[in-house]
């Protein structure tokens, strides 16, 4: 690599990435937290296990509808405008679940807090797009989603303390959890709108010479794609690949949500565990989640190889799953159920990396939008069929098994896709 190359990228990099894992660390945090309120909140609200799992994944219909627009305004507004936008809305909802009545008021604020959330990860996604370049992204996508995982390492044991408010102020413990996570997203919606810069070009942060490296790089970058196909936005969007890429993200997103958002109720049924040991030993299978994600980006990088490195991180996430719901022991349940989540999440960086290189410009912001928008669609999924299956059998068992399915779909999918960046139609 060469010095100018290596000092550049460093610097974005030191810039950008930081940041940006905050964020999205609060906004998953935000979007999960429903898992551990759950813990006190079902019962005191007196839902079932469909109903909360249906509550649950509701966030993701409406933030399919509002996903490929959402991104569309923020590649021509600007990143620093729309995703401030984003986390002050989705802040404002976050700590409005603190004051909800029941199934119907459950229902109706998580579908508002998809409303405001969609966008922010595919504009994230994208917006990396504008300062990475494609060797890298693998890498820096995992670094950044790295932020999925260790906001449960740091939330979960949080988590548990804050439902140990419980009578403080006459509030309960998991109205206290909704309204103090609430306040991150809010103070960052500020930070995000005085300290982003939307493109390379108006890095006044950089070297002249650094900036210019990098204008060119990833202008040589487009052109390559465009010398292949150049196209419009409806043409992505409708382009079989980016559908292929939407089933199969499709497929992990189900066992990744199907799995975040019962952990806690999955490690309460070990017994003997109290809310705030719930919460710390729901961190050990974020924690494997997390290194995985940083190794396998990284040697998926060095590598320059996506298949694999997606398909048999979903493949072990798949056997994880199912040996972690057919085991006795606690403890080889658990440690099962980390290596499901490493698998999953390992497999985030590559499948970003493979995706992010298929067009530019518009056509890029609502490819990545349609393909997060209908993979999400499996955070509806995910949960409602293991909260389903729990209600009629009992056991997470079946549920786990389910889920282990769909990710075996989704490494089968990723070996039949073609690694070209950019295919012809």
């Amino acid at each position: 690599m060469e010095p100018l190359e290596h000092r550049t990228i460093a610097k974005v990099t030191a810039r950008l990435v930081p940041f940006l894992i905050v964020c999205f660390f609060v906004a998953y945090l935000d979007r999960v937290n429903v898992s551990f309120a759950a813990l006190t909140m079902n019962k005191d609200l007196g839902l079932s296990a469909s109903a909360f799992g249906f509550g649950a994944g509701i966030f993701f219909l409406a933030y399919f509808l509002f996903e490929v627009p959402s991104n569309l305004f923020l590649e021509r507004v600007g990143a620093r405008r729309w995703i401030a936008r984003i986390m002050f809305t989705w802040g404002v909802l976050s700590g409005g679940m603190a004051f909800i009545g029941g199934e119907t008021s459950f229902y109706v604020v998580r579908v508002l807090l998809g409303i405001a959330e969609a966008g922010f990860f595919p504009g994230i996604i994208f917006f990396l797009t504008l300062w990475f370049p494609a060797v890298y992204r693998a890498r820096i996508v995992g670094y950044f989603m790295a932020a999925i995982p260790l906001s449960t390492v740091i939330g979960a044991p949080v988590s548990g303390l804050l439902l140990g408010l419980d009578g403080f102020m006459d509030m309960k413990g998991w109205q206290w959890l909704f309204i103090l996570a609430a306040a991150p997203a809010l103070i960052l919606s500020v930070i995000v709108f005085l300290y982003l810069t939307d493109r390379p070009a108006d890095a006044t942060w950089l070297d002249p010479e650094e900036r210019a490296w990098l204008v060119a790089r990833l202008e040589q970058e487009r052109l390559q794609r465009d010398r292949v196909r150049r196209y419009s936005v409806t043409q992505a969007l409708a382009h079989g690949r980016v559908w292929l890429l939407a089933l199969l993200y499709f497929a992990l997103v189900c066992g990744l949500y199907g799995v975040s958002f019962w952990i806690p109720q999955i490690i309460q049924g070990f017994g003997g565990l109290g809310d705030f040991a719930v919460g710390v030993v729901s961190m050990v299978p974020y924690l494997a989640a997390a290194i995985g994600m940083v190794i396998v980006g990284a040697h998926s990088d060095r590598r320059q190889e996506r298949r694999w490195h997606l398909a048999g991180p979903a493949f072990v996430g798949a056997a994880g799953l199912v040996v972690s719901g057919s085991v006795m022991s606690p403890v080889v349940s658990l440690a099962a159920l980390s290596l499901g989540a490493l698998g999953m999440w390992s497999a985030l960086g590559p499948f970003w990396a493979r995706s992010a290189t298929f067009a530019s410009g518009s056509a890029a912001a609502g490819a990545i939008a349609l393909v997060n928008s209908v993979g999400n669609l499996g955070g509806f999924l995910g949960p409602s069929l293991v909260g389903l299956v729990k209600e009629h059998t009992g056991s997470f068992a079946g549920g786990l098994a389910v889920l282990a399915g769909w990710l075996v779909l989704a490494g089968v999918i990723a070996l039949a896709l073609r690694d070209e960046a950019a295919p012809p139609a």
